[in-house]
C-alpha cells in the first residue's frame, strides 16, 4: 500500500476556486457525501462540491465573525456554525441559501470564539470571549433540543478568551479547551460539576490557538499557540509518574525542518490522519508556500512542500483520505484542491485579495500556570 509520504509527494493543483468578492477563508470541513463547507470573514458560510470546488450555495445569518463550522456526524445534512454574535446556527445543506434550521443562544453578553459538537451529536459546547476582564465560560446545549436553553455552564477553568473547544473523536464526554490564558484543559463531562469533571490542565506557556486530539487511541493532544509554539502531550500518562510532554517548542519558526534548512513563518494547524497513523502539521511561508510535516516525539519532519498555489497566508486545510486530496484556503480568498497528478484547468497564480474585513487574532498578556496532572474534588 502506498504510504502517506508517497501520496503527498504526488500532490499538485487540480482545482482553484476564486470568489467574486475578496474574503478570508477561515475554516473548511468535509461532509462524507461530498460537500465542503467554508467559513468566511464576511460572516457567510459557503458550500462547495469537494471534487470540482464549484460553489453550490451560501448561508447568511450571522452578525459577527465566525469561529468555525462542523457537520453533524450521523445526520450530516446538518451543518453548524458558531459566531462572535453569540449564536450557534444549524443549517440544512439540502436547502442552500435558506434561513438557519436551528438556533442556539446563551447569555446576551456572551460572544463565542470557539465551538464544537460531540461525536454522538448530542452535545454542543461553545467557548466565550473574556467578559468583565475576568470571566470566560464554556456553555453547553443539548443539540437535539434547540431552543430549550442551556444545559449548563463551566466558569472556573479559564480566565481569558476560550479560543478552542474540541470534543474527543470517540468519547462523547471527553472535551479539551484552550485559551489565551495559556491553559489547555481536559474534561470528563460525565462527572457533571466542573471541579469533578476537570481531569488535567496543561500549560502552553503562551496563548493557545488550536487543539487537536491525536495518537493511535486519541490519547494525545496537540496544541498550537498564537505565537507559533507547538506542544504535544500524552494524556495516557495521567495516572503515571511519566511526564505528559512528548515534544514542545516555544517557537517553531526557530526549527529548521525545511529542505533549505529554513523554518516556517507560521503554523496553519494539525490533523491526526487515522488511516496513516500520523500527525500532520501544516506550516507556511508568508509568500503562500505550504509545508506538510509529520509531528512526533522528535519534533517536525518535512514530508512535502507545495509551491505556486496561494498568494498569501493560508488559514485552513483538510485531508480527504478517501479522495487522497488536500484542500486549502486562506487570506488570498482562494480555495485550492491538491490531488496526485492534478493538472489545474485555469492557469495563473492568484494574487492576494486581502480585504478590510480581515479577522485579526487578539493578542493579550496571558497568565502563567504550571500544568497539573489532575485536579479533583477533595
Amino acid at each position: 500500500m502506498e504510504g502517506l509520504e508517497e501520496k503527498l509527494g504526488g500532490l499538485s493543483i487540480a482545482r482553484r476556486c476564486r470568489p467574486e468578492e475578496p474574503t478570508y477563508l477561515l475554516d473548511v470541513v468535509l461532509q462524507p457525501s461530498g460537500l465542503l463547507a467554508v467559513s468566511c470573514s464576511n460572516y457567510t458560510v459557503h458550500l462547495h462540491n469537494k471534487d470540482t470546488l464549484s460553489l453550490l450555495g451560501e448561508y447568511r445569518g450571522h452578525g459577527g465573525p465566525l469561529c468555525g463550522v462542523t457537520f453533524a456526524h450521523a445526520s450530516s445534512d446538518l451543518l453548524y456554525s458558531g459566531s462572535a454574535d453569540g449564536t450557534v446556527l444549524a443549517w440544512d445543506v439540502r436547502r442552500p441559501g435558506t434561513a438557519a434550521a436551528q438556533t442556539f443562544k446563551s447569555d446576551p453578553s456572551h460572544s463565542f470564539c470557539s465551538f464544537d459538537l460531540n461525536c454522538a451529536d448530542t452535545l454542543l459546547c461553545a467557548g466565550t470571549e473574556q467578559i468583565n476582564d475576568e470571566d470566560s465560560f464554556l456553555v453547553f446545549w443539548d443539540a437535539r433540543k434547540p431552543g430549550s436553553g442551556l444545559l449548563g455552564v463551566y466558569s472556573e477553568s479559564h480566565s481569558d478568551d476560550i479560543t478552542q473547544v474540541r470534543f474527543h473523536p470517540r468519547d462523547k464526554d471527553r472535551l479539551a479547551s484552550g485559551s489565551t490564558d495559556g491553559l489547555v484543559n481536559v474534561f470528563d463531562l460525565s462527572q457533571g460539576a466542573e471541579e469533578e469533571a476537570l481531569l488535567a490542565t496543561c500549560n502552553s506557556d503562551s496563548s493557545a490557538g488550536s487543539v487537536c486530539w491525536c495518537g493511535a487511541d486519541f490519547t494525545r493532544l496537540l496544541c498550537l499557540s498564537h505565537d507559533e509554539g507547538l506542544h504535544l502531550w500524552d494524556l495516557g500518562q495521567l495516572d503515571t509518574d511519566e511526564p505528559l510532554t512528548i515534544f514542545s517548542s516555544s517557537d517553531t519558526r526557530s526549527l529548521t525542518p525545511l529542505a533549505d534548512g529554513a523554518g516556517v513563518d507560521y503554523l496553519v494547524g494539525g490533523r491526526w490522519l487515522e488511516e496513516a497513523q500520523k500527525l500532520l502539521v501544516v506550516g507556511g511561508k508568508n509568500s503562500g508556500d505550504l509545508h506538510l510535516m509529520e509531528c512526533d516525539g522528535d519534533g517536525l519532519r518535512l514530508m512535502r512542500s507545495l509551491e505556486g498555489g496561494h498568494g498569501s497566508t493560508v488559514r485552513c486545510f483538510l485531508w480527504d483520505a478517501a479522495g487522497e486530496a488536500l484542500v486549502t484556503g486562506g487570506e488570498d480568498a482562494q480555495l485550492l484542491l491538491w490531488k496526485p497528478g492534478g493538472e489545474e484547468l485555469t492557469a495563473g497564480k492568484r494574487e492576494t485579495m486581502k480585504s478590510d474585513s480581515a479577522v485579526r487574532v487578539k493578542s493579550r498578556p496571558h497568565k502563567k500556570h504550571g500544568y497539573q496532572k489532575s485536579k479533583k474534588a477533595t
